[in-house]
C-alpha cells in the first residue's frame, strides 16, 4: 500500500484567463505563489501530528513544469525533501490548442473545437495527446511510484488532467465524457494505491484557501451544454 498526497499546482495567468496550457511552461501568478505559501503552512500544521501517527511524507515528487515546481517546492522544503521531479506527471498534450482560450478556437478552428467537444477518448486534435494514451501515462507512472515507495507516504504536485484520470480511474468511470469532479488549484486530495488500485479517502481539499479570491473554473460540462442548446 501507498499513500499519495495528491496536490494541483496553484494558479497561473493562463488560468484565470482559462487558456489550455497543457505542455505550455507557464509560471504560477501572484496569487498561485501565494497559494503555494498557503500549503507550505497547511502541511507544517500537521507535521507533528503525521509524526505521531507514523505517517510523515517520505518524499516530495513534482511533475517537470514549472507551475507545478513552484508549487512543489515550498512544501518539499518544509518537509525537508529534495523535490523529486517526473515528466509521467505532466499536463495531457493539448497541440494545437495550448495558449488559446476557447472563444480563440471556435473562431479560427471551429472544426477542430468541435470534434474536441465530443470528449472522445481516443480523438485528438493535432498535435495533443489523446485522453487514453494520456491516462495510460499517468497510471504507469503512479504505479511506477507506488512500487518505488511501497509502505510510505508521497506527496505528489502535479497537474488538473492528471488528478482527472485519478478521479475516474478510481471512480470506474469512462474516459470519455466531460470532467466530472472539482479539482481546484492548491487543492489537496489523499489517495491510497492498494491491491493495485486506486482509493480515494479524501478528495479537493482547498480550505487552506477559503478568504483568498475565487478561483477561475475552466467547466466541460458547460462548453457542453452550451454547444447542444
Amino acid at each position: 500500500m501507498t499513500d499519495f498526497l495528491l496536490i494541483r499546482h496553484g494558479e497561473t495567468a493562463w488560468n484565470r484567463e482559462l487558456r489550455f496550457q497543457g505542455q505550455r511552461d507557464v509560471p504560477l501568478n501572484d496569487l498561485g505563489l501565494e497559494q503555494a505559501q498557503r500549503l507550505k503552512a497547511r502541511i507544517a500544521q500537521h507535521l507533528k501530528d503525521w509524526q505521531a501517527q507514523g505517517r510523515t511524507p517520505s518524499q516530495t515528487i513534482s511533475s517537470d513544469l514549472l507551475r507545478a515546481q513552484q508549487t512543489a517546492h515550498p512544501v518539499a522544503n518544509v518537509l525537508g525533501h529534495h523535490c523529486i521531479l517526473n515528466a509521467g506527471l505532466r499536463e495531457q498534450g493539448y497541440g494545437m490548442f495550448e495558449g488559446l482560450r476557447s472563444p480563440d478556437i471556435q473562431a479560427q478552428n471551429p472544426v477542430a473545437w468541435q470534434r474536441w467537444l465530443d470528449f472522445d477518448a481516443d480523438v485528438a486534435v493535432e498535435g495533443a495527446e489523446t485522453t487514453r494514451a494520456f491516462h495510460a501515462r499517468v497510471m504507469a507512472t503512479l504505479h511506477t511510484l507506488a512500487s518505488q515507495y511501497a509502505g510510505q507516504h508521497v506527496v505528489v504536485v502535479t497537474h488538473g488532467g492528471v488528478l482527472d484520470m485519478v478521479w475516474r480511474q478510481a471512480q470506474a468511470l469512462s474516459l470519455s465524457g466531460p470532467r466530472e469532479c472539482d479539482i481546484p488549484n492548491a487543492g489537496i486530495n489523499q489517495v491510497t494505491w492498494r491491491d493495485g488500485a486506486l482509493h480515494i479517502q479524501a478528495w479537493a481539499d482547498a480550505t487552506h484557501l477559503a478568504d483568498l479570491p475565487e478561483q477561475p473554473v475552466y467547466s466541460q460540462k458547460r462548453l457542453l451544454q452550451a454547444r447542444d442548446n
